[in-house]
């Protein structure tokens, strides 16, 4: 199965930006639908956005407009752009399958100030 790899999170202002990184230490992330979940302390995991093997994407309207998800299938990887970010945003990202089938990795901190 695939076992993820999340990075870029950090430490920023509201109206900041952070684009996460989410790659598979192993197995290829090519042709498998991607979600990026975050979960805030006390609160249920949630997914944010998604994005097929085709390339369609999916947002929750919590970041609708503000978030981008893409692939790049050569680098292995997803990504999750965000910009605008507000204190609500702030949780651990997590990359898995939508539904969250697979392992879950160590995800990458995301702290929003105000």
């Amino acid at each position: 199965q695939l076992q993820f790899v999340e990075s870029g999170g950090g430490l920023v202002q509201a109206g900041g930006s952070l684009t996460l990184s989410c790659t598979a230490s192993r197995g290829t992330l090519s042709g498998y639908t991607i979600g990026w979940h975050r979960q805030a302390p006390g609160k249920q995991r949630e997914l944010v956005a998604h994005i097929t093997g085709g390339g369609s994407i999916t947002y929750a309207d919590s970041v609708k407009g503000r978030f981008t998800i893409s692939r790049d299938n050569a680098k292995n990887t997803v990504y999750l752009q965000m910009l605008s970010l507000k204190p609500e945003d702030t949780a651990v990202y997590y990359c898995n399958s939508r539904m969250g089938s697979w392992s879950w990795g160590q995800g990458t901190q995301v702290t929003v100030t105000s």
